[in-house]
């Protein structure tokens, strides 16, 4: 590549770098500005017939995949880096020039299938449950597509705005982990002077897939260590309902690296929080019914729905600290309106998003078709559907900067908590204004759907835009692609939803087991049929967040940690420790930065081998395959450990590896 290239207006201009800046992942000095590998002042091929006719493909295949397994195992694979590795693998087989630009585009689109997916079966689902119960709920493709769609295009609509805000005033003050592995996945495709980062992503990436594909499949080791599973543990379980657990899997270690030891250290501690102080006490001081119950049913009955009332609360002080970005972004499409803001400055490719004026139009009309919707397709009744419209869009544009702050801090979007506490909320508001019943049952879930989309959307969606601002993408073509993405999954959603039901069906034996739709039914039944809801455990959350608000604690990372499970959120401690560790070795601080940045380098590797193997190791159960490990608990916990050590030695000896550029 020359020296110097002439842009669009024929002026000379610097060469893309080989590889992505030491820049990228820190906070700038205050004189610094962060430099992208496709320059700003550039052209690029970026939404060609290739990249959009293919991103829609894979949106259309993971989308399917996705809601299988979402359905099957409750968990719902993230399709972004996968989708990256494809569209690197393809652009390299087929000697296309220059491809980062497209391969972006690839991922944006492709991308879509999972947070609508994400969005459609934690609530969707929930329809056909109760209409075993309640044969007169009826369930339609129009009401299942239109809540997805609707709800994706809202989630683009509302976070544009904040785009500027998350993607580049805040750079390099969240560790955006997801988009870490995304972005290095993309850049590993570039052409480089040199194969030398893309051979240790080949590398992390081999090691960390191949082993979780390994546990996964075969469970040589175990996936989960856990002191309930040997004799004294068990019993301390039972008695006090103390245990320790941790999943041994590469990416959640190289999730935890990229995050880093303070906001797993947070997260962790609201882990502990509950683990050994919640459910002991919940055993020892609860009713007998209560104390009775395993460790792991107290988790999932009581002591994560304190864990939902604190994500609420600390979606609301969000709110509240972000009002000044709200209010900004409202000023400012006031301002495009009233023609305050100057048209006849060319905006840099790099910060060129669709025009204000056009958000708000398109804003209007989206939030008419969903009155609409509600209106003719859910409520057939003009002012409760008017309540229901009001209800959604507050809690949607309000909790959009939650999300993406979810996203930001620990790569997971809580939005079933959210949109349970969003359908708890918006319930007893429908049973206030006379909704109630099956038909509120019906409202209730369908609603829901639009919120839990839009949320999903808005989390995904900062991915994607961070991604292009790291390689230096046109946000403007992201975005308007975003939304043919957001139509074909959620048509593809519909459909397969409908043919899973018709052919597993979502409650008896043998049928899928929908793990968060069940628990959405199980929620929302008792306030529509008359029952009784867990109030004060949503208030204990809340106070909770208020406290450690109060004292300097953030709240959303630790509320967090009281909602996912133990042995998910001990590996971010992990892989924080490792990141501290390595980075703090030499009293050299470029040795340190090198180090750190190779180990983001491999621990972005094993997160995206997890993600993409997972994915096989997925497909592999679905094709019938079931292996059951002969060997005893003990020998197979103990591999575990043993096996786990060994990941966790390479990811910090690798790291030390690196010399100061």
């Amino acid at each position: 590549m020359s020296d110097n290239i002439k842009n669009r207006d024929n002026v000379y201009v610097d060469a893309d770098p080989a590889e992505l800046p030491e820049s990228a992942f820190r906070e700038l000095a205050a004189d610094e500005t962060y430099r992208p590998l496709m320059h700003p002042a550039r052209d690029y091929q970026e939404a060609t017939p290739y990249s959009v006719t293919l991103g829609l493909i894979l949106a259309v295949i993971f989308s399917a995949a996705a809601a299988y397994l979402g359905l099957r195992v409750g968990q719902v694979f993230e399709a972004a880096i996968p989708i990256a590795i494809i569209a690197v693998g393809l652009s390299g087989a087929l000697h296309k020039k220059d491809p980062l630009g497209q391969n972006v585009i690839i991922q944006s689109i492709g991308a879509c299938s999972g947070v609508i997916v994400a969005g459609a079966i934690f609530t969707l689902p929930a329809l056909y449950i109760l209409q075993a119960k309640y044969p007169d709920i009826t369930v339609s493709f129009f009401e299942i597509f239109l809540s997805s769609l609707f709800g994706g295009i809202l989630g683009i609509l509302f976070f544009i705005p904040f785009r500027k805000y998350f993607v580049k005033d805040m750079h390099g003050k969240y560790p955006f982990p997801e988009a870490t592995a995304t972005t290095q996945v993309l850049a590993s495709g570039r052409n480089t002077t040199d194969g030398s980062q893309a051979k240790v992503l080949v590398v992390a990436s081999l090691i960390g897939g191949v082993y979780d594909y390994v546990v996964a499949t075969f469970g040589f080791w175990a996936e989960n260590v856990s002191t309930a599973l040997c004799g004294w543990g068990a019993t301390l379980a039972e008695k006090t309902k103390v245990m320790l657990s941790i999943n041994t899997g590469a990416a959640l270690l190289g999730l935890g690296y990229i995050i880093g030891l303070k906001y797993a250290f947070v997260i962790c501690a609201g882990s502990a929080f509950v683990w050994w102080i919640i459910l002991p006490l919940l055993g020892a001081y609860g009713a007998p019914e209560i104390a009775s119950l395993p460790a792991e049913s107290l988790f999932r009955d009581y002591a994560r729905l304190i864990g939902i009332g604190g994500i609420a609360m600390a979606g609301i002080i969000g709110i509240i600290k972000s009002w000044n970005i709200i209010t900004q972004a409202a000023g400012l499409a006031v301002r495009e309106f009233k023609g305050g803001a100057s048209n006849s400055e060319k905006p840099v490719r790099w910060q060129w998003d669709i025009s204000m004026k056009h958000i708000v139009a398109f804003i209007v009309i989206a939030l008419v078709a969903v009155l609409i919707f509600f209106w003719i397709g859910v409520l057939h009744n003009f002012w409760q559907a008017l309540v229901a419209w009001v209800v959604v869009t507050v809690i949607a544009f309000l909790f959009t900067t939650v999300a993406a702050n979810a996203i930001a801090i620990v790569g997971t979007n809580p939005v079933s908590g959210m949109t349970l506490m969003t359908l708890i909320v918006a319930s007893a508001i429908f049973v206030g204004v006379g909704i109630s019943g099956t038909s509120g049952i019906v409202a209730s879930m369908v609603i829901g759907g639009v919120v839990c989309t839009a949320l999903s959307m808005a989390g995904g969606f900062v991915t994607d835009l961070k991604v292009g601002y790291w390689l230096g993408s046109t946000p403007r073509v992201q975005e308007r692609w975003k939304f043919l993405g957001t139509l074909v999954s959620a048509l593809t959603v519909g459909g397969v939803i409908m043919l899973l039901n018709n052919v597993y069906g979502f409650s008896g034996d043998n049928a899928l087991v929908a793990p968060q739709a069940n628990a959405m039914a199980k929620v929302i039944e008792p306030i529509m049929m008359g029952g009784d809801t867990p109030w004060t455990l949503y208030a204990t959350g809340a106070v909770l967040a208020l406290l450690l608000n109060w004292l300097g604690v953030p709240a959303l990372a630790f509320c967090l940690g009281m909602f996912i499970p133990m042995d998910l959120n001990l590996p971010l401690l992990v892989g924080g420790g490792i990141a501290w560790f390595v980075s703090t070795r030499s009293k050299d601080k470029a040795i340190n930065d090198a180090r750190r940045d190779r180990g983001t380098l491999i621990s972005s590797g094993l997160i995206a081998g997890g993600a993409l193997f997972g994915v096989f190791a997925a497909l592999t159960r679905f094709a019938g395959f079931e292996y059951s490990c002969p060997m005893p608990v003990w020998i197979n916990q103990a591999l575990g450990i043993a096996v786990y050590v060994m990941l966790i030695i390479y990811l910090a000896t690798a790291s030390m590896r690196a010399r100061a550029k």
